[in-house]
């Protein structure tokens, strides 16, 4: 079990001031990412090897990756080795056949549950359904989802679904790092648009992603300022950032704890630590050591000023 996922808090206390860090009860690496990095590690051991595309949204993660002689190549043109890494995020039956056929050996690292959403989007246009993604048109899981779906149309707003030509059955599906609360708006909307279509949906949005999700969204409301760890390309990080600032004024997404600057804080805030799915332990534990420090810098000033001291 993942310590990380327990709430954990520290009480900084001087004069009449108290300074309280909160950790949320859901952050960091989902098993999804944590399988992947596993993967590739255990693959470099073995010769060259090159990840298609960033294996997570996480620079630290991908360094460590590189410092192990793991290549990263976004163009199948650009391949330099025979072994060859599926991302976390997946890709389409039509991509990794394509890389197949040139005779590459191809290894999956691709989440569960993104394998579940691409099963899920399948089965609907089994059915005889319009296919339609919620999600980022130009990131690499959607695009994953689509590709084996030509004509699929993505849409992530209101203004997108009021431009798609009707239907007379639609299915849906999302992708996994996407709030599940906007989700059900954009489903309500579609419905609202093209109410004599069928609307089947599939909810594809992830368990980790929820339940972090759910967790910023408790430890904003309880929070003077929140700190949001994770790669800026990362889009659960930023999701989760998002989330935050719907509940909290003072909203900081850092990658790294080099990144925080203590005219953040003030003796009395209640800070709130979270973090997206791609990011590591070790980034985690040494945002939470900079914020110690803070804390600490502040206590020692105050008490410096104060008339008992």
């Amino acid at each position: 079990m993942n310590n990380l996922a327990t709430p954990l808090s520290a009480y900084f206390v001087y004069a009449k001031h108290t300074m309280k860090l909160h950790r949320a009860s859901h952050l960091g690496w989902c098993f999804g990412v944590r399988d992947a990095v596993r993967d590739a590690q255990l693959a470099a051991t073995s010769g060259p090897v090159t990840i298609l595309g960033e294996l997570v949204h996480n620079p630290a993660v991908l360094e460590d990756l590189r410092q192990r002689g793991i290549l990263t190549r976004h163009d199948p043109a650009d391949l330099t080795t025979q072994r060859v890494l599926i991302t976390a995020h997946g890709a389409s039956r039509h991509r990794i056949n394509s890389l197949r056929e040139l005779g590459l050996e191809v290894t999956e690292t691709t989440c569960p549950l993104v394998h579940k959403a691409h099963a899920a989007l399948d089965s609907l246009v089994r059915r005889g359904c319009h296919p339609v993604i919620i999600g980022q048109r130009h990131h690499v899981e959607v695009r994953g989802l689509a590709e084996d779906h030509p004509g699929c149309d993505i849409v992530l707003t209101e203004a997108e679904i009021d431009a798609l030509p009707s239907q007379p059955i639609f299915g849906v599906v999302s992708q996994t790092t996407q709030p599940i609360a906007r989700v059900r708006e954009l489903l309500h909307h579609l419905k609202t648009r093209f109410p004599e279509a069928e609307v089947h949906f599939r909810d594809t949005v992830c368990q980790p992603t929820k339940d972090r999700q759910q967790a910023a969204e408790d430890l904003a409301a309880t929070c003077t300022v929140v700190v949001v760890v994770g790669g800026r390309h990362s889009n659960n990080t930023r999701q989760l950032a998002a989330t935050c600032g719907k509940f909290c004024a003072r909203v900081h997404h850092v990658e790294s704890a080099g990144e925080i600057s203590p005219d953040w804080f003030n003796a009395e805030d209640q800070v709130g630590l979270t973090a997206g799915t791609s990011t590591p332990d070790d980034a985690i534990e040494s945002v939470e050591a900079r914020l110690r420090e803070i804390a600490a810098a502040h206590t020692n000033g105050r008490a410096a000023h104060s008339p008992a001291a």
